[in-house]
């Protein structure tokens, strides 16, 4: 059976990162964007990750520009906008595609483990969001206009 530690993927910095390097904990995987309405949401996902990142959680952003050209800037670029604006402190990854022929392999299996509205997979926009238990299935996808804060809930439940 396939769980998220089965994959790896190139982190901000290009260098390869195991997801089998966070076996145990709870994960939060978002498809990010620096230039999006939802951007803001960076702030929340960063609060999520202080708040619990003893406890267990790990906040994994993808940055992917398949939605409205939103991540155009390289990865140092993205590192900096993150760091600078945002405080962002969580594992940042390199740029991916969620959807299409070139969706990155994790991706694809997330959406294939929980579709979508309608049972719709294609990922619909920035900043969804899928928590992964401690087991890594997953547990839950979540959409792009669901706040942060609003996983709270969840978040405790699965470090639980």
């Amino acid at each position: 059976m396939t769980t998220a530690y089965d994959f790896s993927a190139k982190d901000i910095d290009g260098q390869p990162r195991a997801l089998a390097d966070y076996r145990g904990k709870v994960l939060l995987i978002v498809n990010v964007a620096s230039q999006c309405g939802f951007t803001p949401q960076y702030a929340g996902l960063e609060k999520l990750w202080r708040d619990y990142r003893d406890r267990g959680l790990v906040v994994l952003g993808f940055p992917c520009d398949q939605f409205g050209h939103q991540e155009p800037g390289d990865e140092a670029e993205i590192k900096e906008f993150c760091s600078l604006t945002y405080d962002v402190d969580f594992p940042m990854f390199a740029k991916i595609d969620v959807n299409g022929g070139d969706a990155h392999p994790l991706w694809k299996w997330l959406k294939d483990e929980k579709g979508g509205l309608l049972g719709i997979d294609a990922i619909k926009w920035n900043f969804t969001k899928f928590l992964v238990g401690r087991d890594g299935k997953v547990l839950k996808r979540y959409a792009p206009t669901d706040k942060p804060e609003s996983l709270a809930k969840d978040i405790e439940a699965a470090l639980a």
